[in-house]
């Protein structure tokens, strides 16, 4: 299995907020770096979520081998150690066939695994995660921050009050191991200079990432969302716990059960992605390898591919 700093230094990283354009920059970069393309989109990895994932198409993958795409279905759960063992494979191979490797994704935790290793903690304790759930419902979510901030303050000040999940494991693996997350985390916390690393974000202007997310958004509705989810419920009968994660899935199935219109889906789904986006990019700005390449609003794939590959032939790797 190759090592972690190894991958940190060979490998290309291409990362962004959903609707940052890094797919159509992907393939053009690939195409330059004689690249393999290795997927760190936790969703991405379902089959027949393809939609509402936004995953390349069919015709994209064909330009370019990608990996770690379409491999489990809709009803199982795939954890972030699963992820990197599965990552790490896939360099190796590639590697073997003389490939340059580049990984896109917007999924931050991915990329931090891949630059730092992995700490796994305890296991999930899903009884635990209900209980709090419930909590949340009965107090609100400043209670569940405040709960946080008892046990782990260094967690609750990198947490925003209204990301559940990740407050909710800390809370647990507070609960299992009577550590906070934070210092458990902190052997995993070595960093390498950006400019020993091939690590890049894009990032829009607000304004133009918030019409790229509304235009994405309408498509999404446009092209089969409902249909698909459908059709994904009738073969599954639910989702998994960590598919039910994925930004539309959960308003869809809310709308099929009558439980919201359409109009207010949609809105929801805009809504949701907004916020998203938002903590994406906090999540890599706080990434000390990471480089920020802000975008011009005239946004193009081939200026923006020629950027990167300037910076990035540049770095000291």
């Amino acid at each position: 299995m190759v090592e972690i700093d190894e991958i940190v230094k060979r490998c290309w990283f291409l990362a962004g907020a959903t609707a940052s354009g890094k797919t159509g920059v992907s393939l053009k970069l690939a195409a330059k770096i004689d690249a393999e393309i290795v997927s760190m989109d936790s969703m991405a990895i379902y089959r027949n979520m393809d939609v509402g994932t936004a995953k390349p198409y069919a015709h994209e993958r064909a330009q370019v081998p990608h990996h770690l795409i379409d491999i489990c279905d809709p009803n199982e759960n795939f954890s972030t150690s699963e992820f990197y063992d599965a990552a790490r494979t896939c360099v190796g191979e590639i590697w073997d066939r003389g490939k340059t490797v580049l990984f896109v994704g917007g999924t931050a935790l991915y990329l931090k695994t891949l630059l730092r290793g992995l700490f796994e903690g305890p296991p999930a304790d899903w009884q635990f995660r209900k209980e709090i759930e419930n909590e949340i419902a009965e107090m609100g979510d400043e209670f569940l921050h405040q709960r946080l901030q008892m046990v782990d303050p260094v967690a609750a000040h990198q947490l925003h009050p209204n990301d559940h999940r990740r407050i909710i494991r800390a809370l647990e693996v507070f609960k299992v191991t009577g550590k906070p997350l934070s210092h458990l985390q902190l052997e995993f916390d070595n960093k390498t200079d950006p400019e020993n690393c091939r690590v890049f974000a894009l990032r829009h202007d607000r304004a133009i990432l918030h019409d790229r997310i509304e235009r994405r958004v309408t498509t999404m509705f446009e092209k089969g969302l409902l249909e698909e989810v459908a059709l994904i419920l009738k073969k599954f009968d639910s989702l998994s716990r960590t598919a039910a994660q994925a930004v539309g899935y959960k308003e869809a199935i809310a709308h099929l059960n009558g439980q919201m219109s359409l109009e207010e889906a949609i809105e929801r789904v805009r809504i949701r992605t907004r916020r998203f986006a938002r903590h994406q990019e906090t999540w890599f700005r706080g990434l000390h390898e990471c480089e920020m390449v802000d975008l011009p609003t005239d946004f193009d794939q081939d200026a923006t591919v020629d950027l990167l590959l300037e910076k990035g032939n540049q770095r000291q790797v």
